[in-house]
């Protein structure tokens, strides 16, 4: 979490300075400031939000004030240690020892709040800056999210019912008829086609230009990652994995996870099956120091799911999947799912992981390469399920649900037959799902 500390100048101008972030992070990017220079703006109003390499975090204001000096503008770089705003105050409150608000967004109990009679009304900033811009009290707008939660759509609705508005359908692509063929008389025999074509079209001009930016935010931490992880020697293994059982096992549970407010999809059960295997298998749940000359076996099975969002692709994690239910599994990746849709993924989700899986599948492909994310020592990654012909063992063709599944591992620490063993075991789990209730604890 970010905290600010400030000096006083002159008695009445107080100075932010960014302090150190922690894990290593010098710099942030400013993604949007929501002050000018000349606002009044009271305590627990929102600044601006900034974004390290590992999360977007919201700043507020801990005092009344006019800001006067805004140091950077949206887009560029906040370094560590360095001024970010002045914020002129009548009275200088004794509290250079205290920590200003920062809200992480992506973690619930760090969300901002106002108390409003006796109970809280929970809102992101986002949410509270759009209701603020419209002139709507959060008081007054009853909240569908978790635990009364306001969301962007709440106040979207409250205001069209308050204009009496309705929402335009989204726009409908004009379809155009083709023009009619026209019909070509064939030449006579005497007639000669021209063996050269004659083309009437104007040369082509193109007016674009390249385009050259700086990598930032969740681009510029991959660069690092993947660099590191170009250091780790690589060992492939893959397989196919029959999930004919488990596609019926799914569609008898659905409706039940759906009762109860969750999507279910596969990846729970990949997880699990997965966390089992781990068990068994403890050194792909490790990790290794700089010179690799020690080994750490980590007890919690924190296993991140690759995920595909408008910022880049992160990579969250599930914490303690050992001691996880499938169902509690699937309710905590709708959770991550809806916060990285909404850019809100905090350091909490995006750090601590212990072995990863990638649900390529879900875009395409069936085979993949995926790359170790240091200090992890094995990735999996899951080819999309395909229905596809196979012999079952009275040797009769049928139709069979198919996934590719293609591992990478460590090989300074991790072995082929390790690898492979793992494999079967976690294989063996999803084409036979009900064995998972043997090893369930």
């Amino acid at each position: 979490m970010t905290f600010l500390y400030f000096s006083a100048l002159n008695g009445q101008i107080v100075q932010f300075k960014l302090s150190d972030i922690g894990e290593g992070i010098t710099e942030v990017t400013v993604k949007d400031w929501y002050v000018k220079e000349g606002d009044t703006v009271s305590q627990f109003d929102s600044i601006c939000e900034v974004q390290s390499d590992k999360a977007s975090v919201t700043i507020t204001s801990r005092y009344d004030g006019i800001v006067r000096k805004l140091y950077y503008n949206v887009d560029d770089t906040a370094l560590v240690g360095k001024p970010l705003v002045d914020i002129e105050t009548d009275v200088i409150k004794a509290v250079a020892s205290e920590e200003d608000v920062v809200e992480t967004p992506a973690i619930s109990q760090e969300h901002t709040h106002q108390e409003i009679k006796g109970h809280k009304t929970l809102a992101t900033p986002a949410v509270r800056r759009l209701a603020m811009e419209n002139n709507i009290k959060l008081s007054e707008v009853v909240g569908s999210g978790r635990d009364g939660r306001i969301l962007k759509e709440d106040i979207l609705n409250f205001l069209a019912k308050q204009t009496g508005a309705i929402l335009p359908p989204s726009p409908q692509m004009e379809i155009v008829p083709p023009p009619p063929k026209k019909e070509i008389s064939k030449p006579s025999p005497k007639e000669k086609a021209p063996t050269i074509p004659v083309s009437f079209t104007k040369p082509i001009t193109f007016s674009g230009k390249d385009v050259t930016e700086p990598l930032k935010g969740f681009h510029k931490a991959m660069v690092k990652t993947m660099t590191a992880a170009l250091k780790i020697p690589h060992f492939g293994y893959c397989d196919e994995v029959d999930m004919t059982t488990l596609v019926r096992l799914r569609e008898e549970l659905k409706p039940m996870a759906e009762a109860r407010g969750v999507r279910l999809s596969f990846m729970p059960f990949f997880l699990k099956a997965a966390s089992l295997g781990l068990l068994q298998y403890p050194v792909l749940n490790a990790s290794v120091d700089e010179n690799c000359q020690n080994i750490t076996y980590k007890a919690a099975h924190n296993i991140g799911i690759a995920m595909d969002t408008q910022q880049g692709l992160i990579v969250p994690n599930v914490k303690n999947v050992q001691v996880r239910s499938i169902f509690e599994i699937a309710a905590e990746l709708n959770r991550l799912q809806s916060l990285g849709a909404l850019g809100q993924m905090g350091a909490e989700e995006l750090t601590g992981g212990t072995f990863t899986l990638s649900n390529i599948g879900s875009i395409g492909g069936t085979y993949a390469k995926p790359v170790i994310l240091p200090p992890e020592v094995a990735i999996g990654a899951i080819g999309k399920l395909q229905v596809v012909p196979r012999f079952d063992s009275r040797g009769q063709v049928v139709k069979a649900q198919i996934i590719n599944i293609s591992w990478s591992a460590d090989h300074r620490i991790i072995d082929g037959a390790t690898m492979s063993r793992f494999s079967n075991l976690w294989k063996s789990y999803l084409e036979n799902p009900s064995s998972m209730l043997l090893d369930l604890k």
